[in-house]
């Protein structure tokens, strides 16, 4: 089996331009291609993963990845799939959201000679005269071609801004420019990227008369049909300081039953033959199929020494043996208490397990949480430092455990 098949058979491919020829040339390992990242947060996040596992996958079939962060196109912001305008970022987020992106990468993707390469399209969009722009590219794109792409169409009603009109325009000057420059061949992107990326390739036709192909990954959905990688406290981080390991870990223990295989499939790199046989195990298995896919995940995003601490941490957790140093823990400081007390809700946003107070008191009241293995209902009860001389436990709901400890 090659590698296009190997991702047809993974449910990762959505669309292809042209399906016999990237076929051929992903198999023959004779892909040069980029899967673009726009730096518009200082962590990558699970929305990133699929494509550097797609990106780890087809470097190890033997084609050339290009990392290309965004690090000109972020000043203009995607609409693809917003229904707002972006936030505008100053010069220096950018550029040190660029260099979170390019560390944490270096997990993923082997850079060096005749292997990976990272570009950052600052370097060339920034320096871009517009009236020349205007000349060498405008005349390529239709207005009215580019106002049926569905990234634009669902922005009309609301209004769409010129500055991000030109997203498209930018993102194909990109592709075409690493096709001169790097000799690039193929875009891989997310599936709401399609539109972008065909007026790349269109682009690279018009001017230098090349063909160039592009693909789009299925987008990670859960069995509802929403996105994948966000919790209550917002999405899921690669950056431990900001999902820790176990977090990371206990997001995939916990997702519904129904999307694991799906996860396992398009996320790890368990072998298609393994698989095909866990997808025969007995309904009364699931929850080994949850360990396995947050453990596979766990160990490529933070190694496998991290993976074990978490695995062990979840295991104490829910038997109530073994440690719990690695459990998400927040340490209190005096100035959190008042005479000496501190309310069960005002600690639960401290911890982010409530985004607020008027949050965490439904969760209380309607017994979604413990102190201490303790079901507490009181939307009142306070703790007093007394009650953290060891460190405590707060559960919420049935699934997520918070260590509470003193300074």
């Amino acid at each position: 089996m090659g590698i296009y098949e190997e991702l047809v058979e993974r449910g990762l491919i959505a669309q292809v331009t042209d399906q016999a020829e990237i076929k051929e040339l992903i198999n023959g390992g004779g892909a040069r291609f980029y899967i673009g990242f726009d730096p518009t947060a200082d962590s990558l996040h699970v929305g990133h993963f699929m494509a550097l596992c797609l990106m780890k996958r087809l470097q190890m079939a033997g084609n050339k990845p290009v990392v290309l962060i965004g690090g000109g196109t972020a000043y203009i912001g995607d609409p693809s799939g917003r229904t707002d305008m972006r936030s505008m970022m100053t010069s220096e987020t950018i550029k040190h959201n660029c260099d979170c992106f390019k560390k944490q990468m270096e997990r993923f993707i082997e850079f060096g000679e005749d292997k990976a390469i990272m570009v950052n399209n600052a370097d060339w969009l920034l320096d871009l005269n517009y009236i020349e722009l205007l000349r060498e590219v405008g005349a390529c794109f239709s207005v009215n071609n580019m106002l049926r792409a569905e990234c634009y169409k669902q922005r009309m009603e609301k209004g769409l801004s010129f500055l991000e009109f030109n997203y498209m325009i930018m993102q194909s000057y990109d592709f075409y420019y690493l096709h001169k420059n790097y000799g690039c061949n193929m875009q891989f992107g997310g599936d709401d990227q399609w539109s972008n990326m065909l007026g790349g390739t269109e682009l690279i036709r018009k001017k230098t008369g090349h063909d160039a192909y592009a693909m789009t990954i299925t987008l990670l959905l859960n069995s509802e049909g929403k996105k994948m990688g966000k919790t209550a406290k917002g999405a899921v981080w690669l950056d431990p300081n900001k999902t820790t390991p176990f977090e990371f870990y206990q997001y995939w223990r916990n997702v519904d039953d129904a999307d694991v295989m799906k996860c396992i499939k398009m996320l790890t790199f368990i072998p298609l033959e393994e698989i095909k046989q866990m997808e025969n195990w007995e309904d009364s298995r699931i929850n080994e199929k949850k360990e396995i896919l947050a453990y596979e995940l766990t160990s490529l995003v933070h190694g496998k020494e991290e993976a074990d601490k978490s695995k062990a941490t979840a295991y104490a957790l829910f038997s109530g043996e073994g440690a719990l140093e690695n459990a998400p823990t927040t340490v209190l400081q005096e100035e959190d208490f008042v005479d000496g007390k501190i309310f069960l809700s005002d600690l639960l946003v401290k911890c982010k397990l409530a985004t607020s107070k008027g949050e965490a008191k439904r969760l209380i009241q309607q017994g979604g949480v413990s102190f201490n293995d303790t079901k507490i209902t009181d939307f009142m009860f306070a703790i007093s430092k007394d009650d953290l001389t060891k460190p405590a436990m707060i559960k919420k709901g049935k699934k997520v455990f918070h260590k509470v400890e003193l300074n």
